[in-house]
């Protein structure tokens, strides 16, 4: 008897062979134009409550930095100088004195890399000018009288100098800030010098009027 199921086969094989047909085997292929850039990522700022610069000079609010890149949207202001005096270089901000202090055309990186980033001889020089500017624009002893009030409302400071030797020299800002130098005659004592003008004699200062530093 023959098997009713026999001339269905050469039918399933042709049918399986045609599928097969339209389906081709595995392809490989590796793309050669996609390129995966670094991240940006940035340092910044982290002394005020409400602003913040980044090391490219932009300058932002805490709320809309980049929380990943610590980056500041480039759409803000970069190497802004709001609330500065340009002629000293000091700002009435912290950030405000960083993102100033990083422009190019107020800074040079080449100048700024020799300096040392305190006093003693020991002490070792800035690794970038992003270092020197977070360092030089925070207040110091200098933006300070009666060691608990500003000298003035400029005490973030940039200043970079000269010596007489030609070399470069960091300052923290104007040498007297907010005093007024009033001469007095030979043997009258600071204190009544000042008594008479309606003011009050300021020793710490003295230091630098008698090193002829003005």
């Amino acid at each position: 008897m023959m098997n009713p199921g026999l001339p269905l086969l050469p039918w399933i094989v042709c049918v399986a062979f045609t599928f097969c047909a339209y389906f081709p085997g595995h392809v490989a292929g590796i793309r050669k134009d996609i390129s995966l850039s670094a991240p940006i990522m940035c340092r910044s700022t982290v002394q005020g409550r409400h602003l913040i610069s980044d090391d490219n000079g932009y300058i932002c609010s805490a709320l809309s930095i980049n929380p990943w890149s610590q980056c500041c949207p480039r759409t803000g202001s970069r190497y802004s100088c709001q609330g500065c005096k340009l002629d000293l270089q000091c700002c009435n901000s912290y950030e405000y004195c960083v993102s100033c202090c990083l422009d190019p055309s107020r800074t040079k990186e080449a100048d700024v890399l020799k300096l040392k980033v305190a006093k003693p001889v020991t002490s070792g020089t800035y690794r970038n000018i992003f270092d020197f500017c977070m360092g030089r624009c925070r207040h110091s002893s200098a933006s300070v009288v009666h060691e608990n009030a500003y000298a003035s409302d400029f005490h973030h400071c940039f200043l970079v100098q000269q010596n007489s030797s030609g070399s470069v020299e960091s300052d923290s800002g104007p040498r007297l800030p907010g005093i007024n130098i009033s001469i007095g005659r030979r043997g009258e004592s600071c204190s009544s010098v000042c008594r008479a003008k309606g003011q009050s004699c300021v020793p710490s200062r003295l230091s630098a009027l008698n090193k002829c530093e003005m």
